[in-house]
């Protein structure tokens, strides 16, 4: 067996953990809105991003570095309407720059929007470091529960690089979820001690 297929055999898509734009949207987001689960690898957990401070998000994660991932229901900010509350208790996140497309093989999956924490109220809140990256899913048919969203948290340094320690394991409440195999244990449990260290 090549060790690629091993690889795909034991770990989610996207796995160390850097998904691309796609399996975000197809891999994970689709499962999750169709209850699909996740394989039994807690990689994504649910939070409420406008109850939580972009600097607490890190703690929250179960697997990040220089991003970290989450799922979230959008909140509207009215009953009736399609515009999103994104406010926090000390600030709000501002979309920036147009929506993207996501896309596999060709076929249009899903947006991606970018938008950036502002410190302070509308409109004359402060810039920060925190960039986050929304994405959704394609409208479907039959329709999906179209309110969850995946997001990739990141915190940019002065230099334009992210900052952060690699986290490896859940810091929220975990009871049902183990957390990830160190990918040292992974190439060690099927005999490739050799090519791990190589890396």
């Amino acid at each position: 067996m090549s060790f690629l297929s091993m690889t795909e055999a034991r770990l989610p898509p996207g796995f160390r953990f850097h998904p691309r734009d796609e399996e975000l949207v197809c891999d994970y987001l689709e499962k999750k809105v169709r209850g699909g689960g996740d394989g039994g690898y807690p990689v994504i957990v649910d939070v409420d991003l406008n109850k939580c401070e972009p600097w607490d998000l890190p703690e929250m994660a179960c697997v990040g570095g220089k991003a970290w991932y989450f799922y979230s229901l959008r909140d509207r900010k009215y009953a009736t309407g399609q515009r999103t509350n994104r406010a926090t208790m000390t600030g709000y996140w501002k979309a920036t720059g147009k929506d993207r497309q996501v896309r596999r093989r060709g076929a249009m999956v899903g947006t991606r929007k970018t938008l950036v924490f502002y410190g302070g109220r509308a409109p004359r809140g402060t810039k920060t470091d925190w960039v986050m990256h929304e994405f959704r899913m394609e409208s479907s048919d039959p329709p999906l529960h179209e309110d969850w969203v995946v997001c990739r948290v990141i915190h940019k340094s002065r230099g334009g690089a992210t900052t952060s320690s690699t986290t490896t394991s859940c810091h929220h409440d975990a009871a049902n979820a183990s957390s990830l195999p160190p990918l040292g244990s992974f190439f060690a449990d099927n005999g490739l001690s050799h090519m791990w260290n190589t890396f």
